[in-house]
């Protein structure tokens, strides 16, 4: 390393308005529950018992099997889920109890945090990228930061203590958070992230120490609800490519060393097309032992809504 090179001074970065930013994604245009009188199941029964239809149909009851045995359904997922306007029905999951637990990496726990704030997320990255603006955006960087520090000075994860802020500021959009739900809910949502890819890591606010800590943190309570999958458990990975299949990895392999078995059970991965750590890291190795691992390809608005009614319909 060069002698004269030092870590850059960020105390001077400047922050902007979170109001003045112009979002693509609005809460007006999220997905809405349909009534709960429509019923799925005759379309689920016409479909073909061949590959995907098969398959499909297979995860749905494997989904409705776990709920009924209270067996543990953790939903692992990037930010393009909630981009796509979908916490409404994962919250409908939620509400429910069917979902058990999240995982999130830094962009999901960001959007969803903007959105409870203001009922929109998802700026302009190319446009703001030009004036050095793009993720410079005071409130979302002010407020996580802080409830990331509390959380590590008291020994908390993160997604926790993201949702204890959400609720403590009475945030307008709480409705729409999954943050907030999985207060509300008791529903543990753990944050995963590496440091330098998410906005809030380039606020003079931030505390690398606090982000490790935090995250940390929930890396080990992710592990212990990985634990709870053996025996007829559900894990989901929706849309993440990268960041969730190596943590889930990770966690699955120091429950298997500290003595649980963790191997019968569901792995699906959902995304617009197949990712190598998704497919190997999440459906194929950890299901080599036993239970069974399902990919499905398709647009997350339009295969998210289908499963998530058709698991209803079961119901």
């Amino acid at each position: 390393m060069k002698k004269d090179l030092k870590p850059i001074d960020m105390s001077s970065v400047k922050t902007y308005p979170l109001q003045e930013r112009i979002n693509k994604v609005s809460v007006s245009d999220f997905a809405i529950l349909p009534d709960l009188e429509t019923d799925l199941t005759p379309f689920l029964a016409s479909l073909p018992k061949i590959l995907k239809g098969q398959d499909f149909t297979e995860l749905v009851d494997n989904i409705v099997t776990a709920h009924q045995r209270k067996k543990a359904v953790i939903v692992m997922m990037g930010g393009h889920i909630i981009k796509c306007g979908l916490t409404p029905l994962l919250i409908a999951l939620v509400e429910r109890g069917i979902i058990t637990g999240f995982a999130f990496n830094g962009a999901s726990s960001i959007h969803d945090f903007e959105i409870a704030l203001i009922g929109e997320t998802s700026e302009d990255v190319s446009e703001y990228l030009k004036t050095g603006q793009f993720g410079m955006w005071e409130e979302t960087g002010k407020l996580m930061n802080n409830a990331i520090q509390e959380a590590a000075d008291t020994g908390g994860g993160m997604g926790e203590a993201l949702g204890k802020k959400l609720i403590e500021i009475d945030a307008l959009y709480n409705d729409y958070s999954l943050l907030a739900a999985g207060i509300q809910h008791n529903i543990p949502i753990t944050v995963h992230v590496a440091i330098g890819t998410d906005i809030i890591h380039q606020h003079p606010s931030t505390n690398g120490a606090a982000i490790g800590e935090a995250s940390f943190t929930d890396f080990r309570l992710l592990t212990q609800l990985v634990t709870e999958l053996e025996d007829g458990g559900v894990v989901l990975n929706l849309g993440s490519a990268v960041i969730l299949p190596e943590v889930f990895l990770k966690a699955l392999t120091i429950a298997r060393n500290l003595g649980h078995t963790v191997s019968h059970f569901t792995a699906a991965d959902f995304d617009m097309l197949q990712q190598y750590r998704s497919v190997e890291n999440v459906v194929k190795r950890p299901t080599e032992m036993g239970g069974k691992g399902y990919t499905f390809t398709g647009h997350h608005e339009l295969m998210i809504p289908l499963l998530v009614q058709s698991v209803l319909s079961r119901l």
